[in-house]
Protein backbone atom coordinates (compact mmCIF):
# COMPACT_ATOMS: atom_id res chain seq x y z
CA UNK A 1 0.00 0.00 0.00
CA UNK A 2 1.29 3.45 -0.92
CA UNK A 3 2.15 5.53 2.15
CA UNK A 4 1.94 9.19 1.21
CA UNK A 5 2.64 10.61 4.65
CA UNK A 6 6.42 10.54 4.51
CA UNK A 7 6.56 12.18 1.12
CA UNK A 8 3.97 14.74 2.19
CA UNK A 9 6.23 15.64 5.12
CA UNK A 10 9.20 16.05 2.78
CA UNK A 11 7.15 18.22 0.42
CA UNK A 12 5.56 20.19 3.24
CA UNK A 13 2.14 19.58 1.71
CA UNK A 14 -0.78 17.66 3.22
CA UNK A 15 -3.01 16.46 0.40
CA UNK A 16 -6.76 16.58 0.72
CA UNK A 17 -6.87 13.77 -1.85
CA UNK A 18 -3.78 11.54 -1.37
CA UNK A 19 -4.61 9.60 -4.52
CA UNK A 20 -3.48 12.62 -6.54
CA UNK A 21 -0.02 12.34 -5.01
CA UNK A 22 0.02 8.62 -5.74
CA UNK A 23 -1.01 9.19 -9.35
CA UNK A 24 1.84 11.68 -9.75
CA UNK A 25 4.25 8.81 -9.11
CA UNK A 26 2.74 6.20 -11.44
CA UNK A 27 5.08 5.48 -14.35
CA UNK A 28 3.48 4.00 -17.45
CA UNK A 29 5.72 0.93 -17.11
CA UNK A 30 3.91 0.08 -13.87
CA UNK A 31 0.56 0.10 -15.64
CA UNK A 32 1.93 -2.11 -18.41
CA UNK A 33 2.60 -4.78 -15.78
CA UNK A 34 -0.43 -3.97 -13.61
CA UNK A 35 -3.25 -3.23 -16.08
CA UNK A 36 -5.91 -3.42 -13.37
CA UNK A 37 -4.37 -0.68 -11.24
CA UNK A 38 -6.96 1.86 -10.12
CA UNK A 39 -5.07 5.02 -11.14
CA UNK A 40 -3.80 6.25 -14.52
CA UNK A 41 -0.18 7.19 -15.19
CA UNK A 42 1.24 10.55 -14.17
CA UNK A 43 1.29 11.93 -17.72
CA UNK A 44 -1.75 14.21 -17.40
CA UNK A 45 -0.54 15.64 -14.09
CA UNK A 46 2.91 16.11 -15.62
CA UNK A 47 1.34 18.08 -18.48
CA UNK A 48 -0.39 20.38 -16.01
CA UNK A 49 2.60 20.63 -13.71
CA UNK A 50 4.90 21.60 -16.57
CA UNK A 51 2.62 24.52 -17.44
CA UNK A 52 2.16 25.59 -13.81
CA UNK A 53 5.89 25.38 -13.13
CA UNK A 54 6.72 27.44 -16.22
CA UNK A 55 4.26 30.18 -15.24
CA UNK A 56 5.37 30.35 -11.60
CA UNK A 57 9.03 30.59 -12.56
CA UNK A 58 8.35 33.18 -15.28
CA UNK A 59 6.31 35.27 -12.83
CA UNK A 60 9.00 35.04 -10.15
CA UNK A 61 11.79 35.99 -12.55
CA UNK A 62 9.74 38.89 -13.88
CA UNK A 63 9.55 40.42 -10.41
CA UNK A 64 13.00 39.31 -9.21
CA UNK A 65 14.83 40.87 -12.17
CA UNK A 66 12.91 44.02 -13.18
CA UNK A 67 15.72 45.27 -15.42
CA UNK A 68 16.42 42.12 -17.43
CA UNK A 69 15.34 41.84 -21.05
CA UNK A 70 13.21 38.99 -22.38
CA UNK A 71 16.12 36.97 -23.75
CA UNK A 72 17.91 36.73 -20.41
CA UNK A 73 14.68 35.97 -18.55
CA UNK A 74 14.00 33.19 -21.04
CA UNK A 75 17.47 31.73 -20.48
CA UNK A 76 17.03 31.79 -16.70
CA UNK A 77 13.61 30.14 -16.97
CA UNK A 78 14.99 27.44 -19.27
CA UNK A 79 17.72 26.69 -16.73
CA UNK A 80 15.30 26.45 -13.81
CA UNK A 81 12.77 24.18 -15.53
CA UNK A 82 15.23 21.98 -17.43
CA UNK A 83 15.44 18.27 -16.75
CA UNK A 84 18.84 18.50 -15.08
CA UNK A 85 17.62 21.02 -12.49
CA UNK A 86 14.39 19.15 -11.78
CA UNK A 87 16.26 15.85 -11.52
CA UNK A 88 18.62 17.37 -8.95
CA UNK A 89 15.71 18.72 -6.90
CA UNK A 90 13.79 15.44 -7.09
CA UNK A 91 16.86 13.50 -5.97
CA UNK A 92 17.21 15.80 -2.96
CA UNK A 93 13.67 14.78 -2.02
CA UNK A 94 14.55 11.08 -2.49
CA UNK A 95 11.58 10.92 -4.83
CA UNK A 96 12.86 7.87 -6.66
CA UNK A 97 12.02 5.60 -3.76
CA UNK A 98 8.33 6.49 -4.11
CA UNK A 99 7.97 5.90 -7.87
CA UNK A 100 5.66 3.12 -8.99
CA UNK A 101 7.70 1.45 -11.73
CA UNK A 102 7.52 -1.74 -13.72
CA UNK A 103 10.00 -4.41 -12.65
CA UNK A 104 12.13 -3.99 -15.77
CA UNK A 105 12.23 -0.21 -15.47
CA UNK A 106 13.19 -0.43 -11.79
CA UNK A 107 15.96 -2.95 -12.48
CA UNK A 108 17.24 -0.77 -15.32
CA UNK A 109 17.91 2.17 -13.00
CA UNK A 110 14.54 3.83 -13.38
CA UNK A 111 14.47 5.18 -9.83
CA UNK A 112 17.33 7.52 -10.62
CA UNK A 113 16.62 8.09 -14.31
CA UNK A 114 16.63 11.87 -14.87
CA UNK A 115 13.56 11.82 -17.12
CA UNK A 116 11.53 9.76 -14.62
CA UNK A 117 12.38 12.00 -11.68
CA UNK A 118 11.91 15.27 -13.56
CA UNK A 119 8.55 14.15 -14.90
CA UNK A 120 7.43 12.93 -11.49
CA UNK A 121 8.33 16.26 -9.90
CA UNK A 122 6.32 18.11 -12.54
CA UNK A 123 3.44 15.73 -11.90
CA UNK A 124 3.63 16.38 -8.16
CA UNK A 125 3.44 20.12 -8.85
CA UNK A 126 0.39 19.45 -11.02
CA UNK A 127 -1.14 17.32 -8.27
CA UNK A 128 -0.70 20.11 -5.73
CA UNK A 129 -2.31 22.58 -8.13
CA UNK A 130 -5.33 20.30 -8.58
CA UNK A 131 -5.60 19.48 -4.89
CA UNK A 132 -5.05 22.91 -3.38
CA UNK A 133 -4.76 25.49 -6.15
CA UNK A 134 -2.00 27.47 -7.79
CA UNK A 135 -1.08 29.42 -4.63
CA UNK A 136 -0.09 26.19 -2.88
CA UNK A 137 1.78 25.08 -6.00
CA UNK A 138 3.60 28.43 -6.07
CA UNK A 139 4.67 28.04 -2.44
CA UNK A 140 6.03 24.56 -3.16
CA UNK A 141 7.87 25.52 -6.36
CA UNK A 142 9.52 28.59 -4.89
CA UNK A 143 10.65 26.64 -1.84
CA UNK A 144 12.08 23.79 -3.91
CA UNK A 145 13.93 26.16 -6.24
CA UNK A 146 14.87 28.70 -3.60
CA UNK A 147 18.58 27.90 -3.80
CA UNK A 148 18.74 28.15 -7.59
CA UNK A 149 16.83 31.45 -7.59
CA UNK A 150 19.13 32.84 -4.91
CA UNK A 151 22.19 31.95 -6.96
CA UNK A 152 20.78 33.71 -10.00
CA UNK A 153 19.95 36.76 -7.90
CA UNK A 154 23.52 36.75 -6.54
CA UNK A 155 24.82 36.96 -10.09
CA UNK A 156 25.95 33.36 -10.48
CA UNK A 157 25.31 32.27 -14.04
CA UNK A 158 23.70 28.89 -14.70
CA UNK A 159 25.97 26.26 -16.15
CA UNK A 160 25.62 26.17 -19.94
CA UNK A 161 26.43 22.62 -21.04
CA UNK A 162 26.28 23.39 -24.76
CA UNK A 163 28.70 26.30 -24.52
CA UNK A 164 31.00 24.34 -22.23
CA UNK A 165 31.08 21.38 -24.64
CA UNK A 166 31.99 23.67 -27.52
CA UNK A 167 34.75 25.29 -25.43
CA UNK A 168 36.21 21.92 -24.45
CA UNK A 169 36.25 20.64 -28.02
CA UNK A 170 37.76 23.83 -29.38
CA UNK A 171 40.47 23.72 -26.70
CA UNK A 172 41.40 20.31 -28.13
CA UNK A 173 41.51 21.68 -31.65
CA UNK A 174 38.33 19.82 -32.59
CA UNK A 175 35.28 21.15 -34.47
CA UNK A 176 32.16 22.33 -32.68
CA UNK A 177 29.41 19.74 -32.14
CA UNK A 178 26.16 19.61 -34.05
CA UNK A 179 22.81 18.50 -32.65
CA UNK A 180 20.55 16.07 -34.46
CA UNK A 181 16.96 15.15 -33.64
CA UNK A 182 16.74 11.36 -33.79
CA UNK A 183 13.27 10.78 -32.35
CA UNK A 184 10.11 12.64 -31.33
CA UNK A 185 7.30 10.72 -29.69
CA UNK A 186 4.11 11.34 -27.76
CA UNK A 187 0.94 13.33 -28.27
CA UNK A 188 1.12 16.95 -29.39
CA UNK A 189 0.71 18.23 -25.84
CA UNK A 190 3.31 15.84 -24.40
CA UNK A 191 6.09 15.48 -26.96
CA UNK A 192 9.32 13.73 -25.98
CA UNK A 193 12.48 14.43 -27.97
CA UNK A 194 15.74 12.50 -28.37
CA UNK A 195 18.77 14.38 -29.64
CA UNK A 196 22.35 13.35 -30.33
CA UNK A 197 25.38 15.64 -30.04
CA UNK A 198 27.72 14.67 -32.87
CA UNK A 199 31.02 15.43 -34.53
CA UNK A 200 30.45 14.26 -38.06
CA UNK A 201 29.20 10.68 -37.74
CA UNK A 202 30.57 10.27 -34.21
CA UNK A 203 27.94 10.42 -31.44
CA UNK A 204 29.34 12.29 -28.44
CA UNK A 205 26.24 12.07 -26.27
CA UNK A 206 22.51 11.47 -26.34
CA UNK A 207 19.84 13.40 -24.44
CA UNK A 208 16.09 13.37 -23.94
CA UNK A 209 13.58 15.97 -22.86
CA UNK A 210 10.17 17.54 -23.33
CA UNK A 211 11.61 20.11 -25.78
CA UNK A 212 14.41 20.13 -28.32
CA UNK A 213 16.27 22.67 -26.19
CA UNK A 214 16.17 20.41 -23.14
CA UNK A 215 17.18 17.36 -25.17
CA UNK A 216 20.13 19.23 -26.69
CA UNK A 217 21.25 20.36 -23.23
CA UNK A 218 21.08 16.78 -21.96
CA UNK A 219 23.03 15.54 -24.98
CA UNK A 220 25.75 18.12 -24.30
CA UNK A 221 25.84 17.12 -20.63
CA UNK A 222 26.22 13.46 -21.57
CA UNK A 223 28.98 14.33 -24.02
CA UNK A 224 30.86 16.28 -21.35
CA UNK A 225 30.56 13.40 -18.92
CA UNK A 226 31.98 11.13 -21.59
CA UNK A 227 34.91 13.49 -22.05
CA UNK A 228 35.41 13.55 -18.25
CA UNK A 229 35.72 17.32 -18.31
CA UNK A 230 33.10 18.27 -15.72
Amino acid sequence: MFDSKRLEQVLGVEFRDPSLLQQALVHDSYLNENPGFALPSNERLEFLGDAVLGYIIAERLFHLFPDLLEGKLTAFRAYLVQQDTLHRVARSLDMGRYLLLGVGEAKGGGRDRPSNLARALEAVIGAVAVDQGTDAARTLVLRLLESELAQLKAGKQPFDYKSRLQEVLQSKGQPAPSYHLVDATGAAHARWFTVEARQGDKVLGKGEGNSKRVAETEAARAALEGLEEL
